[in-house]
Order: C-alpha cells, then sequence, then structure tokens
C-alpha cells in the first residue's frame, strides 16, 4: 500500500472519529437544551427549587477550585461557605489573588467538562459518580451546619444510587451530564447573578477585575464565559471521540456487577 493510500486511510479513520453516532448526537442535544433549561431555572421563584441540590453541589466544585489553588500557593484555608441562592465564598489568608481568583472558574469548568466527556460512556458515567460522592462528602461538610443541605444532598445521592440501576445505568448517564452542564458553565450563572441580578456576594469576575485593574467585570465575565464555552465543546469532542461503544454493547458490559 502507497504512504498516499495509507494517509488517506488514517484521515478517513480520524474524521470517524470525530463524526458523531446517532446516540451521541442525542447526547449532545440534550446537553444543549440542559443548558437552556438551567439558565430558566436557575433564577426563577419556586421553580430553582428543582435544582437546589445540583446548584449546592456545582458551587462546592466552584469553591473546591478555589481552595485547591490556595493550597498549591501556601494559603491558609480559613472557612468554606456554600449557599446556592447567594453563592459561595472561601476565605483564606495568603495565596496568590491572580490565580486562585480565576481556579474557580477554571476548577467548576474543568470537572464540569470531565462529567460531560464520561457522560457519553455508562461505565465511565459510573466512575465518575464515584468521584461525585467524594465532592458529596466534602460538600456535607463544609455545609454541615445546614440541616436542609443534608436532606437534600442525601435525597440527590440516593437518586444516584437509583438511576445506577435502571436500564443498567443510562438514566445515570443523562444525570451525570446534567450535573456536567451545570458545573461547566457555572461562570454563565454566577456572573448573571452578580451583574444582573445583583446577589449579596460578588462574583469572581468582578472581584478579579478589582485585583487586575485594567477592565471591568462586564469584560472579564465575557472571558470566563468564552473559557465555560470551550470547555463545554471539549467535554463534548473528547466524549465523541473516546467513546464509540453502540448503546447496546454499554448496557450489555458490567460494572460492579450492575
Amino acid at each position: 500500500m502507497s504512504s498516499s493510500a495509507s494517509l488517506l486511510l488514517a484521515k478517513r479513520a480520524d474524521e470517524s472519529r470525530i463524526d458523531p453516532t446517532a446516540d451521541q448526537r442525542t447526547l449532545i442535544i440534550v446537553a444543549c437544551v440542559y443548558a437552556v433549561v438551567i439558565v430558566l431555572l436557575w433564577n426563577i421563584p419556586y421553580l430553582k427549587m428543582i435544582i437546589y441540590p445540583f446548584k449546592l453541589l456545582t458551587v462546592g466544585f466552584h469553591e473546591f477550585g478555589h481552595a485547591f489553588m490556595g493550597v498549591l500557593t501556601c494559603a491558609h484555608i480559613e472557612s468554606i461557605h456554600l449557599d446556592p441562592n447567594e453563592g459561595g465564598a472561601t476565605r483564606m489568608r495568603g495565596g496568590i489573588p491572580w490565580l486562585t481568583l480565576p481556579a474557580g472558574y477554571l476548577g467548576s469548568s474543568l470537572i464540569g467538562a470531565a462529567m460531560i466527556a464520561t457522560s457519553f460512556d455508562i461505565r465511565a458515567a459510573k466512575v465518575m459518580t464515584l468521584i461525585i460522592a467524594v465532592f458529596f462528602l466534602l460538600t456535607l461538610w463544609w455545609a454541615r451546619k445546614d440541616w436542609l443541605t443534608w436532606v437534600l444532598l442525601l435525597c440527590m445521592a440516593g437518586l444516584i444510587v437509583a438511576f445506577w440501576f435502571i436500564a443498567h445505568g443510562v438514566a445515570l448517564q443523562y444525570l451525570v451530564l446534567f450535573i456536567g452542564v451545570m458545573s461547566c458553565l457555572y461562570s454563565v450563572w454566577d456572573i448573571c447573578d452578580d451583574l444582573i441580578f445583583r446577589k449579596v456576594n460578588e462574583s469572581d469576575a468582578t472581584a478579579f477585575a478589582k485585583v487586575v485593574g485594567c477592565c471591568p467585570p462586564q469584560v472579564w465575565g465575557v472571558f470566563w464565559l468564552a473559557i465555560s464555552l470551550v470547555f463545554f465543546a471539549a467535554g463534548i469532542i473528547i466524549g465523541i471521540v473516546a467513546f464509540k461503544t453502540p448503546l447496546k454493547q454499554q448496557q450489555a458490559d458490567k460494572f460492579l456487577d450492575t
């Protein structure tokens, strides 16, 4: 076989990896629908209670990003506060503000993108839920004084366990995808809360603008929005390329005897 023919076959193979299957197209459409639904539910009174536990977990991912970067920059973490209505707050002494401030958005976008990617495969989604379980424990610890948080998160944990067994984990795929979309695009919800709806705690875009000083919060808000969309697209692309196993075969495969 000539080198040109080999290159052509390799090119076609690469194109076939990027081209989504029918099942993957469904997940992509659902991810986009999730984004719209979350926008609507995030600030609508009463209806926003539907996503309360997911919102709390997403805020936890965001604050974990701040805390993790704080530890890396030798900061002392004094407290982590979680409130799905007002947003979270990580208080620390020391560290490097221009690194710790954007780490929240970057951390939640990275975790969200990983969830989106793993939602394209049932076994990968199940592994991701085990990682989510660790964050559950951290979230319960950070919000341990709020009994309502305990009730809601424990109910959500029960939902995940139930979804684990429904249709051999297919329902779990869509749950992981939902949490992933919410986490990946957290900067959108947070910046809208601050600059449009004027919540109590200022967004990281506003705080970062004060530290850097060169641009207003709106500019940084657009910047972090673009970064979130890049992570969102990356999660989908990685999911498409990495997980080509047909849905029926995924359902037939076993993971932890389920």
